[in-house]
């Protein structure tokens, strides 16, 4: 089954926790990516107690906490920059299993200039691997997003990926133009297939296969969340209605 949520990058930016869970079980949506620095407040520096709170109030909501969106990334050439990358990782990993979040998103940025794609790739992939290891006393699962300039290409994700080589690091597709060849997904999609856990998805009116990506979804037994990635909207309750039941019928 194809489970629909919510990034609260930007739509969502401004809600609480009861707004966020209010939202989406008035619209048909069935989880959430919690994206750092906004409103919801599931930041690293909530208490022990808090964690315990924010963890009872989503059990009880039957609104499934997805992910937690973090900006934690490992290309840099600065090696201090790509361990304090790491460790802050493995704070996100210690409060996802604390508020019961099923993952923590991170992410490739880009390239560095000077210094050879191939081994950029292997530093990502070799950080993760570590992250991965420091998160199976939990089963946190890390989600990578398809993201940055050139990193976001799928062949440059499957080299992560398999440099990685751990059970508990997987993709997050996310729906870029970069993922076309002759105007299909259909090859790319196979790169990453065995590791997408988590997609992005857009404006459905943009210039992208949504369709096929469904097709390709169901085909591979997906069973984790297409989470809507929006802006903000002056009627977000309108928007994500029309939204879900959109969806609904293209997922039928």
């Amino acid at each position: 089954m194809i489970n629909l949520g919510m990034v609260t990058y930007n739509v969502a930016k401004d809600w609480d926790i009861p707004t966020i869970i209010e939202m989406c079980r008035k619209t048909g949506f069935e989880g959430v990516e919690l994206r750092t620095t906004h409103a919801h407040g599931v930041e690293l520096s909530l208490t022990a107690d808090e964690r315990t709170a924010v963890k009872q109030r989503f059990a009880a909501s039957g609104i499934v906490l997805w992910c937690l969106g973090s900006t934690c990334e490992y290309h840099s050439a600065d090696p201090s920059v790509v361990r304090a990358n790491v460790e802050e990782t493995k704070e996100w990993v210690r409060l996802a299993h604390d508020v019961g979040a099923v993952g923590v998103k991170v992410r490739p940025n880009g390239f560095v200039d000077g210094v050879a794609q191939q081994d950029t790739l292997r530093q990502i992939g070799e950080a993760l691997r570590e992250c991965g290891e420091f998160a199976e006393t939990s089963g946190v699962r890390i989600m990578l997003e398809v993201h940055g300039h050139g990193t976001c290409e799928p062949r440059h994700i499957e080299t992560i990926l398999r440099t990685c080589n751990h059970p508990l690091v997987g993709a997050t597709w996310n729906c870029n133009q970069q993922d076309i060849e002759e105007g299909s997904i259909a090859a790319n999609f196979a790169r990453l297939e065995p590791w997408i856990w988590s997609v992005h998805i857009h404006d459905l009116y943009e210039d992208y296969p949504y369709r096929e990506l469904i097709s390709l979804l169901k085909a591979a037994n997906f069973d984790g969340f297409c989470l809507i990635e929006m802006p903000e909207s002056c009627e977000p309750e309108r928007l994500l209605r029309y939204y879900s039941l959109l969806w609904a019928e293209w997922t039928a």
